[in-house]
Parts: C-alpha cells; structure tokens; sequence
C-alpha cells in the first residue's frame, strides 16, 4: 500500500481502467465470443505491466509537484484515460476507427451517454464494457469532489465556503496553558502529507464512497432481475443510474422489460443524484440539518412537479379529448391521465439526473398535453442538473436554489427596503456569496454553450441542431440528443456498427472534437478549468 500511495493519480487510475477490462473479456468468452474475449484480455495484461513500469519510474516524484497537479489530473484522466480505455474498442471493431472509439470512451467516462453505434449492431461485450466505462466515470466524480476538488473550492464547493477563510459558527477560545495539547497528533509530518496529497485523499474517499456506490448498484441489479429484465440489461440499467450516464444495450424506454414497476425502482435510485447528502462525505453542503428541508431536494421536487403538472394541464387547455387510446372526454381517460402524469415525472427527474431516459409513458403524456415535442423542457432541466458533487451534470440544484432566494430578497427589498431577510447564518451566506458565485458560473455556462454552438455551426450544420447538441455534450446529458428532432447529418462515419441518423456518428470529425472538448469542460466545470490559467494556482 506503500507503494501504490507513492504513484500518480493518473497511474493508478489506468492500472484501475486495465483491471476493468478482464470482466467483459472474461463475458466475452461466456458468450463464445472469444476473439474480443482475447481482445479484451490481452490489452488488459498489456496496459497493466505498461501502468506497473510507468509506476515504478514515477514512484518517487515529490510530493508538492502532486499537490499542485490535481486539476491537470483531473483533466489528463478526461482526455488520456479515454485513449487507452477505447484501445479493445477499436481493435473489436476494427472498421469504427480509433477515432471514434475515442469518442466513444469519452462518453461513456463523462456520464455523458451519447453514443456513435446502433444499439442493436453493437457485441454485447462492448455495451458491457461501454456501461463499466460509465460506472468507473461516476464512480471517480464521486470521490474527486471530496478528495480532489472541495480543498480548491470548486465544483460546487465555492458557494458553501467561508468568504473569510474561517469558521463562522463559533469564536475560538484561548489555548490553555495546562495540559498536553490536543492537537498535537495533527501536525505530525505524516497527517499533513496525507492531508496534501491528492493520493492519499482520492484512496480515503474511495474506501467510504464505493461500497455504498457498488452495494447500491447490486441491490438495483437484483431488483430488476425480479422484476423480468435480462441480467445484461438489468446490470447496464443500475451502472446507467448510479452513474447518471443512461447507458444501455437496447434503445426504447426505460421499463421496457420491467414495467412500471421497474421505472419505480429506477426513480427510486435516481434520488441520490439530486443532493449529495446520500453519499459519504457530503458534510460540507448539507444547506439543512434534515433532508425534509434540504434545497436541493425541495427544488428538485417542485421542479419535476411543475413539469408534469404543465404537462398534465395542457389537455385540459389546448388538447381536450386527445389521449393514447382515442377516447374523448375526461371520465373516459382516467387510466391515460394516470400514465402521462407518471411519463411526465418519471422523465423530469430522469432528465433533471441527466440520465436522460425515457418512460414507457411518455408518448402517452405527449399524446395527452398535446406537444409533438416537449424536448425543450426536457433540455431546460437538463440545463438545471442534479445535485452537487454528484454525479449528475448541469449547472446544478444548488446553484440555481441560490439565485432563486437571491432574486426573492430583492424583491422583498422592494416592497420593503428595510425589512431583514434572516433565515440564519447559511441563508445569508446562499443569498450573497453564494449567488454572487452562481451568477458567474451560470453566465460561463452560457458562454460556453454560445462558443460551442458558434464552433459547430462552421460545419454547416443547422443552428437548432447545433444548440441541441451543445446543451447535451455540456450538461452530460447525450440522450437528449434523441428527444428533440434534429436534421440528421450523414458526412461522418463509425462503421458498419455506426448509426448516423441518431444525432451523432453522421457529425464531421471536427465536430466530434468540439462535443468531446465540450463534454470534458462539462464534466469537470469551466470554475476549475479556469483555475488552471489562474497565476495564484501555480505559485501555490
């Protein structure tokens, strides 16, 4: 253990990405599949006597130069990791090129989702290793939130610091001139490296966050082999959901085996994408002391309410008598009432998660509001994102909550300009700091989408489309591609397995580039890709 705490990040992270690909070689050979089987196998052995040789020539680099590299880390694992991870990708499908298996492990590591192939031409080994990819992907967003990104108060994290660099809560009594000193444990050489070292951070963090990750994703996969899906798409439905990434080996709904009853259980382990207080080491953004009162989850849950409920009421405005079946009047649609609005819940938190499924009921609940495409709403909570230091994209519940009671106290001050807004120390700090901080985010959020959306149209491809397709390469949220109705384009190619006419493989090679570029600065937040330009991060 040594050693291994020794090493880069990025090291470790291949030798972890490597060890990954035994497990679809060896369902490979299952299958009798038994040349991506020793496809997978082999590049396996390979990578990890390659990550043990580039472990032992980098075991003993100082310490300050790792501490001070954790957001090119972060960066390097988005943009390099993809490129060893797409190698049995490739030579499994030798005519996609490497390319575009590139691409592909891009998505899948970003919880993005977006995919170049047709579900149904694609080896059951590569949806496999295609969901693993996503499962690692939300797995090390989990552990580099607390680990990597809260000490540089990013990623979230800013809008909860101190603007004082201290505690708030309490004023700090005189040290005592008798007895031992408490705190003497604290400053010894080794806590302080374990305390700087991203290493020794990303490892504390992992051994608490995966087995509640991992335990989750098996209880998932259990409950919906009972419910009658198949054990590859049970397995890929639970790493979809705890990742967020909505990977899966079939197109069509999500309760397409299972039901609605699967959609429960599904909606049901969605809920840990919206706060990050159902997963360890979430003490630093819990905005409330119960999870009845966290804003996250309050907004969350007006959110995807306000969407079915419009939804829902729409039939009564402007689509009377429309429903799936063809009966006319409301007595008569009580059982299609009762399916849109589980089609228009079920979607918005799917969508809200950036997921990006869809319910067996939401042709029904499109039939019923009457809208040929609700798609915009569905990129409007895409925009809005999950939870903080989860693995949801977006700009986030938390932001948003405190633009929201920013923008209410300003408006109370209008009313009264004296009045005292109150709501306690974490209020206040939401109301001021914290939304100061969320403006500037959102507003790079949006720059983001303009330069992307202006570097993709120089491609010829239309401005609708092009939107789209930012809003999903930066939010992580690739199946909204396939929600709103885009003009196809057929200049690019992934093979035979390819399927251009789903909104990504036919895109130019230099629009693959734009979306992956944009799926990584989504992934890791334009706030921390700033702080790299930043001359105060490098003199630290």
């Amino acid at each position: 253990m040594g050693l291994l705490l020794r090493l880069p990040l990025i090291v470790i992270l291949g030798a972890i990405g490597a060890l990954a690909m035994v497990l679809p070689g060896l369902y490979a050979h299952a299958l009798d599949s038994h040349k991506i089987g020793s496809i997978f196998l082999g590049t396996a052995g390979l990578f990890v006597i390659l990550a043990a040789i580039l472990g032992l020539a980098t075991a003993d680099r100082p310490e300050g130069l790792r501490a001070r590299g954790v957001l090119l880390t972060m960066l390097g694992t988005m943009v390099l990791l993809p490129a060893m991870l797409a190698v049995p990708f490739a030579l499994a499908l030798p005519d996609t090129g490497f390319f575009n298996a590139w691409w592909e492990m891009i998505s899948c590591l970003t919880t993005t989702g977006a995919s170049l192939y047709s579900a149904d031409l694609l080896p059951a080994p590569l949806h496999l290793w295609r969901a693993i990819v996503g499962w690692l992907g939300g797995l090390f967003m989990l552990v580099a939130a607390i680990a990597l990104l809260a000490p540089l108060r990013v990623g979230g994290f800013e809008i909860m610091s101190s603007p004082y660099g201290r505690s708030e809560r309490f004023e700090r009594l005189p040290r005592s001139a008798d007895g031992p000193d408490a705190l003497a444990p604290l400053t010894h050489p080794a806590f302080q490296t374990e305390l700087a070292d991203p290493v020794h951070r990303v490892m504390r963090a992992g051994r608490v966050v995966l087995p509640v990750y991992a335990g989750l994703t098996l209880s998932m996969w259990m409950l919906l082999l009972m419910l009658g899906e198949t054990g590859l798409v049970a397995l890929t439905r639970a790493m979809g959901t705890l990742s967020t990434s909505g990977i899966s080996p079939v197109t069509g709904p999500a309760g397409q085996g299972s039901g609605i009853a699967g959609e429960v259980v599904i909606f049901l382990f969605l809920i840990p994408a919206l706060s990050r207080r159902f997963w360890p080491g979430g003490g630093e953004l819990k905005a409330s002391e119960s999870w009845v009162g966290d804003p996250e989850l309050r907004m969350a849950a007006g959110v995807v309410l306000l969407i079915s409920a419009v939804l829902f009421a729409r039939h009564f405005v402007g689509a009377i008598g429309v429903s799936p079946t063809g009966a006319k009047g409301v007595l008569d649609t009580l059982d299609s009432a009762a399916s849109a609005a589980w089609g228009g819940i079920f979607n918005g938190l799917s969508y809200l998660t950036t997921t990006g499924w869809n319910s067996v009921e939401w042709q029904g609940a499109r039939n019923w509001s009457g809208l040929s495409s609700p798609g915009l709403m569905l990129a409007g909570l895409a925009m809005m994102g999950g939870g903080v230091a989860t693995t949801a994209g977006g700009v986030k519940l938390l932001r948003v909550y405190a633009l929201a009671r920013h923008s209410e106290r300003e408006l109370e001050r209008i009313v009264h300009p004296a009045s005292v807004g109150g709501g306690g120390l974490m209020a206040r700090r939401l109301r001021r700091e914290g939304a100061y901080l969320a403006f500037i985010f959102f507003m790079l959020f949006a720059s983001s989408i303009a330069v992307t959306v202006m570097l993709i149209s120089l491609q010829r491809i239309e401005f609708d489309s092009a939107t789209i397709l930012s809003i999903a390469a930066l939010t992580n949220t690739g199946q909204l591609a396939g929600a709103i109705p885009l003009t196809p384009t057929f200049q690019g190619s992934a093979g035979m397995a390819g399927a251009p006419w789903a909104g990504w493989a036919g895109l130019p090679g230099l629009t693959k580039a734009v979306l992956a570029g944009a799926m990584i600065v989504g992934r890791v937040e334009t706030l921390a890709i700033l702080a790299l330009v930043s001359p105060e991060y490098w003199r630290r």
